[in-house]
């Protein structure tokens, strides 16, 4: 899957468990960027995710998320 396409799906998530839309959503983006996005509000967006593409995430693959990127990457290994 692409990452643009994975990127348009992901962010109504992030718009919903945060909510509000004032800001971009790029591979890039990391919890520094996006007001709101803390520890407890990752966890959610991160088991919407999970719902969004009926997967679940590895400890490891958590432990290893910077940026929204390696969630792409994430996603990307865990539907294939």
């Amino acid at each position: 899957m692409e990452n643009k396409e994975i990127l348009d799906k992901i962010k109504p998530v992030f718009i919903e468990v945060l909510g509000h839309d004032n800001f971009e959503l790029n591979e890039s983006s990391t919890t520094n960027d996006i007001d709101g996005w803390d520890s407890l509000s990752h966890m959610m967006i991160i088991g919407e995710v999970e719902k969004v593409y009926n997967i679940k995430f590895k400890l490891f693959d958590l432990m290893t998320m910077h940026n929204v990127g390696d969630l792409i990457k994430s996603i990307n290994k865990n539907i294939s």
